[in-house]
């Protein structure tokens, strides 16, 4: 494969080329009498996107999405590497239950990881004794699974992971700060109100401290405030935004219903475009998913029924994408590629991913910035069929290319090509 002068994500004008002599620079164990030429003129490449948080809900609930259909998502909207969490069925708390996650991680087209949770009766020698992506999410508050954990159990996990060199990744939130006058409701703004910003911020707080006295260093999913995003930064600890809370707020409740009930919660306007300009200034180290897929019907219940959750693997890099695009945005394309591919590379210590060099994967993907597409749930992927984006502009990969092979290459099922994803800890510091 051969690819012509493709145009960074800061402009500059680069020759990617796999041939007979180079091929080593960006792929490995390609046939280089199997090249094609694509003809990437004026079009962008993007390192790999990693998602860092993904919930592709095998075992226990494959009606919900499966990892072939959940990585073929990922795939066409260009992410290389998924991490999968600990909530499914069985919970991922031991080693069994690794081993059986990694059965099903083995239908998935790109690269994964997994990640092993934290409950009363975990197993942590089993667990870390396996080549797990991080520990966590830790719940300090329930979510779907009912996996939350007191203080007390989360600074033992944290002496754990620490002394097994393991990233642990938190969930913060605080249920005693949750507002119990917001039951007596019934409207799609209960859940936010009811799960409050300042449960968050005191739920970071505490972490961070936990972490700090521990000499250990933390990384905060889902940060949906300002505060917390502040918490955490000032603590020297790292975080994550989902593209719900960087784009969507509570005033657009009205039209989500039921199907904008997430963990954390949408927060205020006001709130959401300081979560904005935390990302785009750099003060926020990621954006991850949260892709949480729940089916139509199951969303579609009252706002204390439904489950929590939307699903955002496949919209992410072509929401950020469009986003830099509009030059009224704060972000850039060098923003987005570092938000999506750099960081998450570096903060999780994944030297192979989330760079375009010699040496390192052929995780890349190609994008015409010059034309958008409308998003909406009918032609998605994910198998559950809806998008909390109905309707906004992305900018989806012409193609998506994994370890030096093209696994999506334009729309229709014939577009994804057979390719065995890994287990990016295997690789166990060295490149693949």
């Amino acid at each position: 494969m051969l690819i012509r002068t493709a145009t960074l994500p800061d402009g500059s004008q680069r020759d990617v080329r796999v041939d007979g002599e180079s091929i080593a620079e960006v792929a490995r164990d390609l046939d280089a009498g199997d090249e094609r030429v694509l003809d990437a003129s004026g079009k962008r490449l993007f390192p790999g996107a990693i998602d860092v948080h993904v919930h592709f809900r095998q075992p226990g609930y494959p009606h919900k999405e499966t990892w072939e259909t959940g990585s073929r998502a990922a795939a066409a909207g260009g992410v290389t590497t998924v991490v999968d969490q600990p909530n499914t069925d069985p919970p991922t708390v031991d080693g069994t239950a690794f081993d059986r996650k990694r059965e099903f991680a083995a239908d998935s087209l790109i690269d994964w990881g997994i990640n092993g949770g934290v409950t009363a009766d975990w197993d942590p020698d089993s667990l870390l004794s396996r080549r797990l992506f991080a520990l966590g999410e830790v719940f300090l508050a329930d979510s779907t699974g009912d996996m939350g954990i007191d203080t007390e159990l989360f600074g033992e996990a944290v002496d754990a992971a620490t002394d097994a060199g393991v990233p642990v990744t938190v969930h913060a939130e605080d249920a005693t700060r949750f507002n119990e006058d917001a039951r007596a409701r019934d409207d799609a703004d209960a859940w936010s109100a009811y799960r409050t910003a300042e449960a968050e911020a005191a739920a970071v707080e505490r972490a961070c401290e936990i972490a700090a006295d521990r000499n250990a260093r933390i990384h905060i999913a889902h940060t949906s405030t300002p505060e917390g995003i502040d918490i955490a930064s000032d603590a020297g600890m790292t975080t994550e935004v989902t593209p719900h809370h960087l784009l969507l707020s509570r005033t657009d409740l009205d039209e989500l219903g039921t199907f904008g009930r997430m963990n954390p919660p949408l927060r205020r306007e006001s709130r959401r475009r300081k979560v904005y300009d935390r990302v785009a200034d750099g003060t926020v180290d990621m954006i991850a998913t949260d892709h949480a897929p729940h089916t139509r019907a199951e969303k579609d219940q009252s706002i204390w029924e439904a489950p929590s959750g939307v699903p955002g693997v496949e919209t992410m890099l072509p929401l950020l994408l469009a986003e830099a695009r509009d030059p009224e945005t704060a972000l850039s394309y060098e923003r987005v590629r570092d938000l999506t591919a750099t960081n998450p590379a570096a903060v999780f210590d994944v030297p192979q991913k989330g760079v375009i060099e010699p040496g390192a994967d052929a995780d890349l993907v190609l994008v015409d910035t010059t034309e958008t597409t409308a998003i909406s749930g009918d032609t998605l992927r994910t198998d559950c069929g809806w998008t909390p984006f109905e309707g906004f502009e992305g900018i989806f990969p012409e193609w998506t290319m994994v370890r030096g092979t093209v696994v999506y290459d334009g729309e229709g099922e014939e577009s994804f090509n057979p390719h065995d994803g890994q287990n990016v800890r295997d690789a166990d510091g060295e490149l693949l």
